[in-house]
């Protein structure tokens, strides 16, 4: 260390963050490889691609299309397409670039016809057929670079490229996420339950929530978090990921499980609804249903029910507490995903639910 050097962080300090490096860092074995835009559309629309569950639906605008097939056509560098081998059918899954994949076999099945373009003008209207059988044969022969994860990658080694790698402007979220990274009894139980009626009726998404899959968020934290929060970090993602991959295995190991935890589930719900007037919305007219609100009133009820089975609804308290500034205050989005903070939310409606 030089003379007169400011140490900002002691040797245990800077060891520990080393120590973090290491145990983070993941190997992952891959491959780099090349295909035409041929052969990849082709794969596409045969299926030797596999578009995993965590993959949005084809949610481009028909602008970004064109901008995309442009893109392609004066010859700008394209994004890596990022592939996992799948150990048991030996097919490629396409972590990053379905949206890309599926654009390209749209055009050259001629289903894409070209509207604005920036630099192309005089192509708005035309579909691949239309272009000359020269430019035909160069589009179909420039290649694309592609990046093979290999079989040997874990859960959490898929989960966290899943996260990161997603290239395009609109990223996979968590929820989409976990169900194509995990599968299994416990998650297919989750997608079950954001689809049950109730729960549907008093926890209201936007459309592009929905497509997002936001149900299938809440239903999940909603398990985790009344599970008991001991192995919680303030790392929401982290957590839910680590519950998710061990209660796969719990339900495998004892299938009476899923009945026992889709009760759970039903009956909070089904108290939330007679409880709450306005189920998780922050109000009637509210559309859309607040994180930190739902895990308080969820997560609130059921260790309310835990401490009192027999527990009846009363509507027009609960309202009163639910609309006091003390409630507010509990809710509120800054440190929302401290500990200390989501503990204190989901204790304030257990201990007022039963006062």
């Amino acid at each position: 260390m030089a003379i007169g050097e400011i140490v900002r962080f002691s040797e245990q300090e800077v060891e520990l963050a080393e120590q973090q490096i290491q145990e983070s860092a993941k190997r992952i074995d891959y491959y780099i490889t090349e295909y035409t835009i041929e052969i990849l559309a082709q794969k596409t629309r045969s299926g030797d691609y596999v578009v995993p569950d965590f993959q949005r639906e084809f949610t481009w605008e028909e602008p970004r299309k064109w901008r995309f097939i442009e893109s392609l056509l004066i010859n700008l560098p394209i994004p890596f397409i990022f592939f996992w081998e799948n150990p048991v059918s030996g097919k490629l899954e396409i972590i990053d670039g379905s949206q890309r994949l599926r654009t390209l076999a749209e055009f050259m099945n001629d289903e894409l016809e070209l509207g604005e373009l920036e630099k192309l003008p005089a192509l708005i209207g035309f579909r691949f057929s239309d272009l000359p059988e020269s430019r035909r044969n160069k589009f179909k022969n420039r290649s694309i670079r592609g990046i093979v994860l290999s079989e040997s990658a874990d859960e959490e080694a898929r989960f966290d490229l899943f996260d990161r790698i997603n290239t395009g402007s609109k990223t996979a979220n968590k929820a989409e996420i976990r169900r194509g990274a995990l599968r299994g009894l416990f998650m297919d139980l989750v997608v079950e339950l954001a689809k049950d009626e109730t729960f549907v009726k008093i926890a209201p998404v936007s459309d592009r929530q929905l497509k997002e899959r936001e149900r299938e968020e809440l239903v999940t934290r909603f398990f985790a978090y009344s599970d008991g929060l001991d192995d919680y970090t303030d790392e929401v993602s982290t957590f839910l990921f680590t519950y998710s991959q061990k209660t796969n295995r719990e339900f495998a190991a004892k299938q009476n499980l899923v009945d026992e935890y889709k009760q759970r589930f039903l009956k909070t719900m089904q108290f939330v609804d007679a409880s709450i007037p306005f189920g998780f919305r922050r109000n009637l007219k509210g559309t859309v249903t607040p994180r930190a609100r739902f895990e308080a009133i969820a997560i609130g009820s059921y260790r309310a029910l835990q401490i009192n089975p027999e527990l009846k609804p009363n509507p027009e308290k609960t309202v009163a507490w639910l609309l006091d500034t003390g409630f507010v205050k509990e809710i509120r989005s800054d440190g929302a995903n401290a500990i200390a903070r989501l503990e204190g939310r989901i204790n304030y409606v257990r201990d007022h639910l039963g006062a």
